[in-house]
């Protein structure tokens, strides 16, 4: 912000301001009188305090400046600080601003005293009615932070802080040393005073003569002032004192500052000292030269000087300044001044005039003819009128500044005009303001000491103050004697005492230190950078903690699962075998094995738990390569393994070594023994990685032969084909491939049939004519291929004990899951149906007639190997899935409807912009809930972001934050609004008791309950993304604030800093661990990383209870957020607004959740149940009333810990007792099945107790209230439908009302044998339910695909025994059993054609992630047809 009509106030001083010194007064005024004059204007008014918010009207600094642009960069400005006014000012025209002067304006010794009060009591000593002193009695104190004193840079050597700085009743009275002096002498003055009083009247108070001395000093400066001081200065007497004027307005104008700036045209380069004899001292500089004066410009705010140490220096200084005669009235200021005056913000120096005439604009000083022409002067009409004598003698000065005021006389400004019109005396219009406003301050003061009717003082005590002279003063507070001073100090005259050497000029003194600029973060740079990195790892340092706590979690886990084999392992290393370790690769980890050689030269290893890991047949080769290593201890061993992967073993010892050797040689095995160094050995090994690298290439090579793919191949791959040609198959890679075991009987038949030559192993030819029968063979040469297979004695009849084999070999694949007389009770069947019951054995064509009706199946049967790719044909047609179909329901005795094979098509296809549109308005019907709740929650947030975001942009500028760092204060601001709404009402989400209730209400059916923990998460993951934004924004502000002068800070936190001019900033680290906003964000972020990471889905699986755990620190979470807004540094805290309400319900919430905990609730019975699943069957509480598909949570203090953990209910809730199915999957559930397995309730005598807390709702409980329901369960997540399934059947029964229909219920498990629990509960439905309410579909899907040559057979069994008993083979239910995963697609297409009049279907599925989406995918993609609509509710586990 500019003047633009003005001249550069810089290059107004470089014209009329700058010329030589050394020229002395007209009037021989001395260099007292200049400071006593400084001192006298710091009395009455101080308006260098900036203002708030902090505005600028910087100097631009003219191109090439030889002082402030040497380099001519043309960029440099000097820095003007707008000063602080009245904010009831300023607002329109007839309203000017104002300025606030910070005394108080009237000659009443607040220079000496301080402008308040507690300012005096400050400097008061309380002993004697004196000042405080320091060491020497004739030095007040040091200043500290009880004063405010005003303490900038020293600009000559760069020091800071109050060391040095004395305590005055002035700010500012430290600005130089010349003035420091004439305050010590008011010091020194007023104890002088309080000693006399005290003499004369021993028996006052420290009170009375403190407030004498105080009266009696004001008086003598007010004389001094007015009598004394301004006659001299002016050469003009005040009118004489007619008494006190009460219509007088004393008021200071702005036009009477311009005194201050004229007295800039006496000081000179350099003030002398000297001693009572007339000897002027030489002055030390810094560097150690001896001087002929103090230099000016280098004695600005100095600390310590080490020329002014003891009480006489002053003396001698203040004799110096009485014999020195100041530099000629006129308008020339000397350097030390114009270009080396100490600079304002951070930059070392300034030019005063530039400063003085930048300062008259911001104060609306009037121009220069206006001013005469208020003060009753005749305006100036020419340039050369200003003052004639210096025009003859300044013209081109005189011209050079009004060309630079475009020749405009009308514009100059006030303080050049003034300077100008000055020459030996002040020029006329000074004069006339100067007088003016002294003779105002006088007759408008009632205190003042000539005022009679005051009672301050008599006649005779006037008259005796009006005969004290400041020379009076001087010989009562110096060693100084009558003769070594003049009568008036102010004036020298010729035949005083002491004259000067003579009149100093700067070239006689030492240079001025040059100007520089402070940067705020020197030395920050590291530091910064190194705690901004230190805070971005906090996520990462969790990680890390929360993966040693999942490691310990696994480790501690492994050792809970590896209690039962320590026998085993114990068992292991006692029996028979050489133990050893077993190399598996360069970055493989080695593992313990025991080595065991059997019978026909069978060498088995096995590993700790004695499971065989590797067997290796070495019969049949001539000689076997065994290489021992001859370095490192001779412990390692290499087997050369013919046509398989090495084996590489490192032993405990050499011996051990030898011995295996030696008992490979005993049982007949021949070696052919060498040695090499153990890395040759290591690298001479082939590895399983780089043997199944080969076997890849052997199996892709086999595909394309058989599909007839032609690949191109370079070099480096055609030598790796031949290789891979030439591999032959063992037993156990053969079995791996089909991903079975190598003694499976099913693999001993195939590998069998296909080793053509007996050897042991597959050739590429004889895998490769298997191969092309599996993939391409008809349906006859298929069932030829089978029939060959298990026809053992080659009579080419197949026997019922070899129809038996082949069936076991096919169940061997379900965990042999079906008993022998189930096996041999399919096989009667079978055969009664073709007709063969009276034969005992069969032929070819009796086998394939077997299967006549499988024709379909047998041709897209194959056998699936590893990596392999079937053709897309294959891949289409063997999607085929079961689904409902109403037509058929008629062909069965029930109801029930009937499961097909092949989807229906539909009758019209729409096209994908109307399947897009359906699909929204589906997604909007099914979400609205949602929907509106996230829009109404993020609205407000936003909301919220945006006002704050809107105040700290266009509506603080009374601050002056904004300008400091606007996009740190907007993202900081803004977010902190948002971040404290969300962590409020985040509490709704875990009100359980509330939530369910309220899901019981009308409410339900405007707020999603069902989604609170969705909710939850979601805003969790929004807050920790704001808080993210929010810290990125404080780290900006902490850099701009370490960046940004005391003066600006002290206006944008007033409760925190105050502005004692020294104008450097606290460092970063104040901001980050000195406040309580920065300790306490440092503290949060901690907090939420750790939280957050802990409460990802990868680590809450792993380790619950550290989940648990951080999540408690929620606690401490809001007690830092409470005291990181407390501090109010910008704007007073709000976070409790947004709070109080959430907390109270959550606090009722809890405690009624807290009376429940502490109930321990017995358990009836408690059942180990196969896969690791524990049945506990407990009390029911008598107010626990719940639903089914509802879940409880539940603590067992047994285990040591107080952590709850959620289950859902299993029993029904017309059981009188509650019942849990808990898998043991993590260490605490595997705890709690060991705690209550028959062996601990033995030992404790008893069943531990539990506590209980719940019940709570979610979407599962909703399933009655659908026509239509579809249940889908994969593994564990299978509990909620059991008390569903149990309540479904038990309402139906008693002939309860329920809206639901019907319910589809999907189980999706490895095999039946995982959860045969849940098994009997089906049983236990299907025997009830005489509504034919539920329809179950149960899906194996640890059997290979539906058309593997296995599965085939097996789905053949299957549909043959279901056929003739109307139960499945496998699970013994009347649900159908189906092998693979489920296609949702085609069933829900089925659901929407049977049940057409259905408008809304209700899906519920629980289990692992991945099935739970697909069922989601399905619903979405069929809620595009103008059909039943699907409504999906899942939970994951």
């Amino acid at each position: 912000m500019q003047e633009p009509l003005l001249p550069n106030p810089r290059q107004i001083s470089n014209v009329a301001m700058k010329g030589d010194s050394g020229l002395s007064s007209q009037r021989n005024r001395t260099v007292l009188g200049v400071f006593f004059g400084y001192h006298v204007f710091s009395e009455i008014f101080s308006t260098e305090k900036p203002g708030c918010p902090p505005e600028y009207l910087n100097i631009v600094v003219p191109k090439g400046d030889s002082t402030f642009d040497p380099n001519s960069t043309g960029k440099i400005v000097l820095p003007f600080q707008r000063s602080q006014w009245c904010k009831h000012s300023g607002n329109s025209p007839n309203n000017p601003r104002f300025q606030i002067n910070s005394v108080t304006g009237w000659i009443d010794g607040s220079s000496v005293y301080g402008p308040s009060h507690s300012w005096s009591d400050a400097l008061r000593s309380f002993s004697g009615g004196k000042l405080l002193s320091g060491l020497d009695p004739l030095f007040p104190k040091e200043a500290d932070d009880t004063l405010t004193m005003w303490t900038p840079l020293d600009p000559s050597t760069g020091n800071r802080g109050k060391e040095g700085m004395y305590g005055f009743g002035s700010a500012r009275a430290n600005d130089n040393i010349f003035l420091q002096a004439l305050s010590i002498v008011w010091f020194r003055y007023h104890n002088y005073l309080a000693e006399e009083f005290s003499k004369q009247n021993p028996h006052w108070s420290d009170e009375d003569l403190f407030q004498h001395a105080r009266k009696w000093l004001i008086a003598t400066y007010q004389n001094i002032v007015m009598y004394q001081w301004l006659p001299m200065f002016l050469q003009k007497q005040a009118s004489p004192y007619q008494g006190y004027n009460q219509y007088v307005d004393a008021g200071l104008s702005h036009e009477f500052q311009t005194a201050i700036h004229f007295m800039a045209t006496l000081l000179p380069p350099g003030i002398y000292s000297r001693n009572k004899t007339c000897y002027f001292h030489k002055v030390h500089a810094s560097g150690g030269d001896l001087w002929p004066a103090y230099r000016l410009c280098d004695s600005y705010w100095k600390r310590k000087n080490q020329n002014l140490q003891k009480s006489q220096d002053i003396d001698d200084l203040l004799l110096g300044m009485i014999s020195q005669i100041a530099e000629k009235e006129d308008n020339v200021v000397v350097e030390d001044v114009r270009d080396y005056w100490y600079g304002p913000l951070k930059y070392t120096r300034m030019d005063y005039i530039s400063w003085s005439i930048q300062q008259g604009r911001d104060f609306g000083l009037s121009y220069y003819n206006h001013a005469r022409e208020y003060f009753g002067l005749l305006p100036i009409t020419n340039w050369r009128d200003i003052d004639p004598s210096i025009y003859q003698r300044k013209k081109q000065i005189i011209d050079s500044l009004a060309k630079l005021y475009s020749d405009n006389i009308g514009k100059l400004e006030l303080i050049p005009g003034v300077m100008l019109e000055s020459d030996g005396d002040p020029g006329e219009l000074l004069t006339a303001i100067m007088i003016d406003q002294f003779q105002r301050l006088r007759d408008g003061d009632r205190f003042w000491f000539e005022n009679v009717k005051n009672g301050l003082f008599s006649i005779e005590e006037i008259v005796k103050i009006k005969n004290t002279t400041f020379h009076d003063v001087i010989l009562a507070v110096t060693m100084a004697d009558p003769g070594n001073i003049q009568q008036d100090v102010f004036r020298w005259n010729y035949g005083d005492p002491c004259p000067q050497p003579e009149q100093i000029s700067e070239k006689k003194l030492t240079i001025c230190t040059p100007p520089s600029q402070t940067d705020y973060f020197a030395g920050s740079v590291t530091g910064f950078s190194i705690l901004i990195i230190a805070i971005c790892s906090f996520p990462l340092v969790s990680l890390f903690l929360a993966w040693m706590v999942a490691y310990s979690r696994k480790k501690d886990f492994k050792k809970i699962q590896n209690k039962r084999a320590v026998c085993s392992v114990k068992l292991m290393l006692s029996d028979e075998g050489i133990p050893a370790l077993e190399w598996q690769g360069p970055k493989e980890a080695m593992c313990t094995v025991l080595l065991h050689l059997h019978p026909h030269q069978v060498l088995k290893v096995l590993d700790f738990r004695c499971n065989v890991r590797r067997t290796v047949s070495l019969q049949g080769h001539e000689n076997i390569n065994v290489i021992q290593s001859n370095s490192h201890g001779c412990k390692t061993l290499l087997v050369k393994i013919p046509k398989e992967y090495d084996l590489v073993l490192f032993f405990l010892s050499e011996e051990e070594c030898r011995e295996f050797i030696n008992h490979l040689q005993e049982n007949g095995v021949v070696l052919n023994y060498s040695t090499m160094d153990e890395k040759s050995l290591l690298k001479e090994a082939v590895t399983k990685k780089q043997r199944g690298h080969i076997l890849e290439t052997f199996f892709r090579q086999s595909f394309a032969q058989v599909l007839k793919n032609i690949e191109s191949f370079t070099t480096n791959s055609c030598e790796k084909v031949k290789e891979a040609l030439k591999c032959e198959l063992s037993r156990t890679e053969f079995a791996e491939s089909l991903g079975l075991k190598s003694h499976s009987m099913f693999v001993e038949s195939m590998f069998s049939l296909a080793d053509e030559d007996g050897n042991g192993y597959l050739s590429f030819r004889e895998f490769l004519n298997i191969l092309v029968i599996l993939m391409k063979g008809s349906p006859e040469e298929k069932s030829r291929l089978m029939f060959t297979m298990y026809d053992v004695d080659g009579n080419g009849f197949l026997s019922k004990d070899e129809f038996f084999t082949m069936l076991k070999s096919f169940i061997e694949i379900s965990n042999n899951c079906i008993s022998r007389d189930e096996t041999e009770q399919v096989i009667e069947i079978m055969f009664k149906e073709a007709g063969f019951q009276h034969k005992e054995e069969l032929t070819w064509e009796d086998f394939h007639y077997l299967l006549r009706d499988h024709d379909k199946e047998l041709r897209f049967t194959q056998l699936r190997f590893k990596g392999m790719e079937a053709p897309d044909v294959f891949n289409h047609l063997c999607r085929r899935v079961s689904f409902v179909s109403k037509s058929e329901t008629k062909e069965k005795t029930s109801s029930e409807p009937r499961l097909y094979t092949e989807a229906k098509k539909e009758k019209y296809q729409r096209n994908m912009l109307h399947q897009k549109l359906q699909e929204l308005k589906r997604f909007t019907e099914n979400y609205r809930r949602h929907i509106v709740c996230v829009v109404i929650f993020y609205g407000i947030s936003i909301g919220l972001f945006l006002e704050r975001v809107h105040y700290y942009a266009f509506e603080s500028h009374h601050r002056g934050v904004a300008e400091v760092s606007m996009p740190g204060i907007i993202i900081s601001r803004g977010t902190a609004a948002s971040i404290s709404f969300m962590f409020s009402y985040i509490l709704l989400t875990m009100c359980r008791n509330l939530i369910t209730f309220l899901r019981e209400t009308f409410l339900n059916q405007y707020i999603p309950f069902d989604a609170a923990v969705d909710f939850h998460r979601l805003v969790a993951q929004t807050a920790i993304f704001l808080k993210v934004f929010h810290s990125v924004g404080h780290a900006v502000n902490v850099y701009m604030f370490s960046i940004t002068p005391l003066s600006t800070l002290s206006c944008i936190f007033p409760d925190v800093f105050l502005n004692d001019g020294s104008e450097l900033p606290e460092k970063y680290y104040w901001w980050f661990f000195q406040t309580i906003p920065g300790l306490t964000g440092i503290l949060l972020l901690a907090i939420l990383a750790l939280m957050y990471v802990f409460a990802s889905h990868y680590f809450r699986r792993i380790s619950f209870r550290g989940f648990w755990l951080t999540h408690h620190f929620y606690i401490l979470l809001y007690i830092l957020v409470f005291l990181h807004g407390s501090f109010g540094l910008l704007q007073q805290p709000k976070f409790h607004v947004y709070f109080g309400a959430p907390a109270l319900i959550f606090i009722g919430d809890s405690l009624i959740g807290l009376r429940r905990k502490k109930q321990e609730i017995k358990v009836i019975k408690a059942e180990l149940l196969p896969s690791g699943v524990t049945c506990l069957r407990f009390q029911r509480p008598a107010d626990f009333d719940y639903k089914s598909g509802q879940w409880a949570r539940i603590a067992c203090l047994a285990l040591g810990t107080y952590e709850y953990h959620p289950f859902t209910l299993t029993s029904a809730p017309h059981e009188d007792t509650l019942s849990l199915h808990i898998r043991a999957l993590g260490p605490w559930t595997t705890r709690l099945r060991e705690l209550y397995s028959p062996q601990s309730v033995e030992e404790i005598g008893g069943y531990p107790k539990i506590c209980l807390d719940g019940p709570f709702g979610e979407g599962h409980q909703e399933w009655n209230k659908y026509e239509v329901s579809v249940l889908v369960g994969g593994g564990i997540g299978v509990t909620p439908f059991a008390s569903i399934l149990k309540d479904l059947v038990f309402k139906s029964s008693v002939k309860s009302q329920i809206s639901c229909k019907k319910v589809y219920f999907i189980w999706v498990t490895r095999t039946q044998r995982h959860f045969e629990w849940f098994a009997d509960i089906i049983r236990e439905v299907e025997e009830n339910d005489k509504c034919d309410l539920v329809s179950v579909h149960i899906y194996i899907t640890q059997l290979a695909e539906k058309f593997d040559l296995r599965t085939t057979m097996l789905y053949i069994c299957e549909r043959h025994f279901q056929k003739v008993l109307n139960r499945s083979l496998f699970t013994g239910l009347r649900s159908i059993t189906h092998f693979g995963r489920p296609q949702f697609e085609p069933f829900f297409l089925s659901l929407q054609e049977v049940h057409p009049e259905v408008h809304k279907i209700g899906v519920f599925s629980c289990g692992p992630p991945g099935m739970t989406k697909n069922v989601e995918k399905a619903c979405q993609l069929l809620n595009k047809r103008y059909q039943a609509q699907f409504i999906h509710h899942f939970k994951n586990f």
